[in-house]
């Protein structure tokens, strides 16, 4: 049984929703363990065969914890069974839910000492309800200016499962330790 680390950081929850289908695609042969980046976790890299780190977009950034932990861990991140997938809700317009078309990913590769070899991005899901009045507000305001959904009582899934399964497979044959 290959064990597999889940790493992740999260805003709204979207994020772990993906790892945990990623888990189901899997299948039963993977043992599966998830760590928030946010609480700064301390890793043993080697104890684990394949390595997930996904991460959402919040007003148009990364956490800045997942750079300290990038920086902490970039020895162990640029082997070749780790892999890394972005969140975004401009990944819901095609040809910006991929690595070339994704200017958050552009602008990671960019500030990032780490260069994922594989990297993956999906379109997250929009939770107005569950929003805080500041956040429902001006993500109602990016969503005009982006032609998107602005029905304040809406919650709107825009990940594409399949995309997720797909991208699950081509992580299923990259590199591992054994």
């Amino acid at each position: 049984m290959e064990k597999v680390l889940f790493l992740f950081s999260s805003c709204e929850g979207q994020t772990k929703k993906i790892l945990n289908h990623i888990e189901q695609a899997l299948g039963e042969q993977y043992s599966c363990e998830y760590m928030n980046i946010h609480n700064e976790p301390n890793v043993d890299f080697s104890a684990y065969d394949r390595v997930l780190v996904g991460a959402s977009i919040r007003y148009g950034h990364f956490n800045k914890k997942l750079y300290a932990f990038i920086n902490k861990y970039q020895a162990q991140l640029s082997q070749d069974n780790v892999a890394f997938f972005c969140v975004n809700l401009t990944a819901r317009k095609e040809g910006k839910d991929t690595p070339e078309g994704s200017a958050y990913i552009k602008k990671f590769l960019i500030k990032s000492p780490w260069q994922p070899a594989l990297i993956g991005v999906f379109a997250g899901a929009l939770r107005y309800p569950r929003y805080n009045f500041f956040d429902r507000t001006m993500i109602k305001l990016i969503m005009k200016i982006t032609g998107g959904e602005t029905d304040t009582t809406k919650e709107v899934e825009y990940t594409d499962w399949q995309k997720v399964s797909e991208f699950t497979q081509v992580f299923k044959q990259q590199g591992c330790r054994k």
